[in-house]
């Protein structure tokens, strides 16, 4: 199974970035994905998630309203829009991957390698 993020860089606070992850290896739409971020210092953090199907979604609460997440099953890939982006959003962002919902770093099966956001002030 492979996770691979991209999408990330440094922009300035107010702007926007979109996130992709793309999967392999797995069945993809048998899967809850998710996304996470961990801050330097800090815990790994829940930050969005989307159901199999695409038509439930879950946000941590410093960013909902800013960000979306989706997904496309055809071409095995989910996607995090953020907007209106804060300096504390600067982290590594994962993806990941897991067969029930949860919103727990414990619990996902499958990570992907990380993609650095930094939002300048």
């Amino acid at each position: 199974v492979q996770l691979q993020a991209s999408g990330g860089g440094l922009v300035q606070a107010g702007g926007s970035l979109r996130l992709s992850c793309a999967a392999s290896g797995l069945t993809f739409n048998r899967y809850y994905m998710m996304w996470f971020r961990q801050a330097p210092g800090k815990e790994r953090e829940f930050v969005a998630s989307i159901s199999r199907s695409g038509g439930t979604s879950y946000y941590e609460g410093s960013v909902k309203g800013r960000f979306t997440i989706s997904r496309d099953n055809a071409k095995n890939a989910v996607y995090l829009q953020m907007n209106s982006l804060k300096p504390e959003d600067s982290a590594v962002y994962y993806c990941a991957a897991v067969r029930f919902a949860t919103q727990a770093p414990g619990d996902v099966e499958w990570w992907g390698q990380g993609t650095q956001v930094t939002v300048s002030s």
